[in-house]
């Protein structure tokens, strides 16, 4: 990785080198936490952990600001836990392999992190830099963003004395982002009913990968392939005509993350191998044709497996088949008040076999209340119909726009000022913190800003290099322009 601390700005680079060198996926933070805490401790910085495992971190205004108003810069210090099936790592252990490939930083076979790594390192560098000009200045840093915001839901008042707060965490440079979706998670639990297999079947494993993936908000306007709803798909087509006897479905690994890959393993007459196999060439074609532009490289692969000792009831196989082939999936809603953007999305995240049930876990994303209550009124309803429980939890606000915001303001007058042209103004169909902070801290003026990252949540993930220097240099700029307090 020696080469990415070449890149420019230096400073940034440096510290994202580091943080790719200490594993820090959600819920495993501890390792990359305390070395920065230790790290803030040796530059004399003022640092607190909060209850929750928060870092606030602050510093004093350069002179001649201080009486600038407080500014927190705030990323969060997890990331998502991806990799190829091919690739063998344990994200709890080993560093990302990060590289430059061309004009893009990407990752051997593993998600990068630079969601949110790389607005991680810039606070982190502003915060060691001896000549950068700011005012009184914070960072937080939130554990657990990508699994659940922990974080963003334990931060309580008191801790930030900011009136300004600039999240790190978009993905496309050029925009500010003035709102966000909320969400919440879905766990429809299937009860399963296991019965004797036909003890002369055989018994296969079939696998779906190949597709792209991706972030489940950011990308899922995309049309890309769903692994669990593609497979889910396939039984429902041939299960009967193939006399399947399923044993376990298992698919997805992220709710926020579009599966990529999902398997199902079965018992079958020896004799329908041969049709399975056809069937399954067919299959492959007619998806390839559907996703041709969005997901092209879909693949099925069969594999004997040891003999099972149980399988599904007749009846408890099809409730599970048709309820998942009946779930929706993908955009529910584009919004009316924002081209381009999507108002409601559900995402069929990850399908795990249990020993009474069979979980599926979904994740909800909408810009307003009522098109994610309407998602969950829908999936209570199929829930029901399929005899099925069904559990809502970890619910997220989303940020209102405010069009009205003076930092956006800022922001938007800095970067024309810069780079010659006018930003665009957007809401993200993501969960960023920013609705979260405005509990304690109601009176907060938030902003999002970021460089251009594609395909995160995916090993795909990649950030385009030019565009972290672009990032760095308006960030730099605002924090230079902060206005005196009232």
């Amino acid at each position: 990785m020696s080469t990415l601390s070449q890149l420019q700005p230096q400073a940034l680079w440096q510290w994202f080198e580091q943080i790719c060198a200490i594993p820090h996926p959600s819920k495993h933070e501890q390792a990359l936490s305390q070395y920065i805490q230790n790290w803030a401790k040796d530059k004399q910085l003022s640092i607190v952990e909060d209850k929750v495992g928060n870092l606030i971190i602050k510093k004093p205004a350069t002179p001649g600001m201080e009486d600038r108003k407080v500014v927190v810069l705030q990323a969060h210090i997890d990331m998502v836990p991806q990799k190829n099936a091919d690739k063998v790592h344990d994200f709890e252990k080993d560093p990302i392999e990060a590289y430059v490939d061309g004009d893009w930083v990407k990752a051997k076979g593993t998600t990068l992190g630079s969601d949110n790594g790389i607005g991680m390192a810039s606070a982190l560098a502003v915060l060691g830099s001896d000549n950068i000009p700011h005012g009184p200045l914070e960072v937080l840093l939130t554990i657990d963003e990508e699994a659940g915001m922990t974080g963003a839901f334990g931060l309580e008042e008191g801790y930030l004395d900011a009136e300004i707060l600039i999240n790190t965490d978009s993905e496309q440079e050029g925009e500010i982002y003035m709102g966000c979706a909320g969400g919440v998670d879905a766990q429809i639990t299937v009860p399963m009913v296991w019965q004797a297999p036909e003890p002369s079947n055989s018994t296969y494993t079939l696998s779906l990968s190949g597709l792209k993936g991706g972030h489940s908000g950011v990308n899922i306007h995309l049309g890309r392939g769903n692994a669990n709803k593609l497979l889910a798909r396939f039984l429902f087509n041939y299960a009967d005509e193939l006399a399947l006897e399923l044993t376990n479905f298992t698919g997805g690994s992220l709710r926020n993350a579009i599966p990529r890959e999902a398997s199902v393993s079965f018992m079958l007459p020896a004799e329908n191998v041969a049709r399975l196999e056809a069937l399954m060439a067919e299959y492959t074609h007619l998806v390839r044709q559907e996703l041709a532009i969005a997901d092209p490289d879909m693949l099925l692969t069969l594999q004997e497996s040891p003999a099972a000792k149980q399988v599904m009831s007749e009846d408890a196989q099809q409730t599970l088949i048709e309820l998942l082939h009946a779930c929706p999936n993908g955009v529910i809603r584009m919004s009316d008040e924002i081209e381009g953007v999507t108002e409601t999305s559900l995402n069929v995240g990850v399908i795990s076999t249990e020993a009474e049930s069979v979980d599926i876990l979904c994740l909800i994303r909408s810009l307003i209340d009522s098109g994610r209550e309407e998602v969950e009124g829908n999936l209570t309803a199929l829930s029901s119909l399929a005899g099925a429980e069904i559990e809502f939890s970890g619910a997220y606000p989303g940020w209102k726009p405010d069009s009205s915001s003076p930092v956006m303001a800022i922001v938007k007058d800095t970067y024309e000022a810069i780079y010659h042209k006018e930003p665009t103004i957007m809401v993200i169909h993501a969960g960023l913190e920013c609705g979260l902070f405005k509990k304690p801290y109601p009176d907060m003026d938030m902003v999002s800003i970021g460089p251009t990252i594609r395909f995160p949540h995916s090993p795909d993930e990649k950030v385009l290099i030019e565009t972290v220097d672009q990032y760095w240099k308006l960030l730099l700029a605002v924090l230079a322009r902060i206005p005196a307090k009232a």
